[in-house]
């Protein structure tokens, strides 16, 4: 699609005061799903982020592979299983995770940021203490709850304009590395934060009042109305942790949190910067 200049010009003038709304604010940005391995897809959310960036909005990244972990784990023979959702993983496996999400994914990352014109560190939550956890339960081994939090490291990094990526592993007292869920950390890290908003990149246009029809999106959610969705099915399956955690993350003072198509490129710019957005706002109230 062509846009002229004076188009380009009104559609950055409109986007003026959402800029200014979130200029020198936190927004966290839960990073996964096909935006993470379709390379196109990637590029837009890199470039989108390092833009977000260089207006003085405070950007940080959490990010998961489940995709490169499961190939990396393929080529070592390892199966991989899952219960409920989540990855088991033991102690093999737990290293296969801790080699590839804070080596492979999160520097390829902070690589492209940085070839953008970007200025962006990585960490993980087992960096300066940021995360400490314990075993969610006696199933899945090695995979994290989060017992502690500690922010300095990412608060530090931000206010010296660089944007913390974040792989989404934790420690415990021992030393043991911890897989844990990417909703779940970036939650507990926005509402640690207390940031403006959290935004989840998704497979799905949003919560819809029809999972196969997109034109049935639900714009905004109160998290007052989430138990009355469940009941009536709307909010389902594997959505359900999803906005467990968002309802957690407003609940502890992040203000808003959104779920977006991944998918589709420039997605987070078109979230933020425009008023008609192109996802689902939940908010407390």
């Amino acid at each position: 699609m062509n846009i002229d200049n004076q188009k380009k010009a009104q559609i950055l003038a409109e986007a003026l005061p959402n800029i200014q709304m979130y200029r020198k604010k936190i927004i966290v940005v839960k990073y996964g799903g096909n935006a993470m391995i379709n390379d196109e897809l990637k590029a837009a959310v890199m470039h989108d982020l390092v833009y977000l960036s260089t207006i003085g909005i405070k950007i940080v990244l959490v990010h998961g592979g489940g995709p490169e972990i499961n190939k990396t784990l393929s080529k070592m023979n390892i199966e991989s299983k899952f219960e409920d959702g989540l990855r088991v993983t033991d102690s093999e496996t737990v290293g296969v995770v801790q080699m590839v999400l804070a080596g492979k994914v999160n520097k390829d990352l902070v690589c492209q940021i940085g070839n953008l014109g970007g200025h962006a560190i990585g960490l993980s939550g087992m960096d300066g203490g940021m995360l400490k956890c314990k075993p969610l339960d006696d199933i899945h081994g090695y995979v994290g709850e989060i017992t502690e939090i500690n922010m300095d490291a990412v608060c530090e990094t931000l206010e010296n304009g660089w944007i913390p990526v974040i792989s989404t592993l934790g420690f415990d007292e021992n030393g043991n590395c911890y897989n844990i869920n990417a909703d779940t950390a970036a939650a507990e890290i926005a509402g640690a934060l207390k940031a403006e908003a959290l935004i989840s990149m998704t497979d799905i246009v949003g919560l819809c009042r029809d999972k196969d029809d997109p034109e049935t999106l639900i714009h905004k959610v109160y998290i007052s109305d989430t138990p009355a969705l469940i009941a009536q099915g709307i909010i389902s399956g594997g959505m359900i942790p999803k906005i467990d955690a968002m309802t957690k993350a407003l609940r502890q003072g992040c203000k808003k949190a959104f779920i977006i198509d991944g998918r589709v490129p420039h997605s987070i710019l078109m979230e933020m910067l425009t008023d008609e957005g192109m996802g689902t706002m939940f908010r407390i109230n």
